[in-house]
């Protein structure tokens, strides 16, 4: 190995305290130089060149072969996973994010380690990412916010693509579970975007999961109406619809006596499939068969009485 590095014999010569200095001074010092330059081992200059350029040839080649190998069982377990979650029927959305989080994560290992084979410092890398992290959380704290709800929602699963769900005031049918927002598509076909951080912190009624579902009507009519012929006329109106599940059975009663009218109430359990079909349909027929039962459907009156005498 040479004696002396030629980068230290500059340093030597140019030091930072004596940068402003007389001009003779300096064409001696240069002077020097000039002479510990011609001094030097040619040999040991050229043996240092080849052997810094065999050994950052060999750093080169063994960071290429960890790269490729590494990309190469990425992609391995990238397949497995995918394999096993296509077996398995795993939810559309959640199977393409954990697919992307792998592969980002993989890579991001893959990165680091080469770099650290190449023999590069990653203190100030690191530094700098994080301080770039932060700057970027800061800003994106909402986005990320509802990064993290999507995460959840394709995690617990509290609802899926195709369910009827209430969130947020909003009902309809969810279309689309992204990483950020749910769409949900309404009777009118609205089409509604919900950001996941709202959604998955708020309270969900999600009609979809059970396979049966409660119909629900309630009707007014006047005192003084035959109970019992409105009740069975409303009975074999409900009973009439082969949509209709026999268990549990349907029944028919007064819910309340209010102000100007007598409430009753009916209830029927049908198919999740079927609910809008036979809550629609028996509501329709109440409404065209009912006074045939002899049921007045009473509306708010006003009475106003005159005394002429004032």
């Amino acid at each position: 190995m040479m004696s002396h590095n030629i980068f230290g014999l500059f340093l030597q010569a140019e030091k930072l305290e004596n940068l402003i200095v007389p001009d003779s001074v300096q064409k001696e010092k240069f002077a020097q130089t000039v002479k510990r330059l011609a001094a030097l081992d040619v040999n040991d200059i050229v043996s240092d060149i080849v052997s810094w350029l065999i050994w950052t040839g060999i750093k080169i080649c063994i960071a290429l072969a960890i790269y490729y190998a590494g990309r190469w069982f990425i992609k391995r377990i990238v397949n497995m996973i995918d394999a096993i979650m296509t077996r398995r029927r795993t939810e559309l959305s959640l199977h393409t994010f954990l697919l992307t989080l792998v592969r980002t994560i993989g890579y991001i290992i893959l990165v680091v380690a080469v770099v650290s084979v190449l023999g590069i410092n990653l203190t100030i890398f690191a530094a700098v990412l994080a301080s770039a992290g932060l700057a970027i959380g800061m800003a994106l704290s909402s986005t990320l916010q509802n990064f993290a709800g999507g995460v959840m929602i394709l995690v617990l699963r509290p609802y899926t693509i195709g369910d009827y769900i209430s969130a947020q005031g909003v009902a309809g049918t969810v279309t689309a579970i992204r990483l950020f927002t749910t769409t949900v598509q309404t009777t009118d076909k609205q089409t509604i975007y919900i950001p996941n951080n709202m959604i998955s912190t708020s309270i969900i009624n999600n009609h979809s999961t059970s396979v049966t579902r409660r119909c629900s009507w309630k009707v007014s009519v006047s005192y003084g109406d035959d109970y019992d012929a409105i009740r069975a006329a409303m009975s074999a109106i409900i009973m009439r619809s082969d949509k209709v599940l026999k268990e549990p059975a349907s029944y028919v009663r007064i819910d309340s006596m209010a102000d100007s009218a007598v409430v009753i109430e009916a209830r029927a359990w049908v198919l999740n499939k079927d609910y809008w079909d036979v809550l629609d349909s028996v509501t329709e027929s109440f409404y065209k068969e009912l006074p045939a039962a002899g049921a007045r459907f009473p509306f708010p009156q006003l009475d106003v009485h005159i005394d002429r005498g004032v």
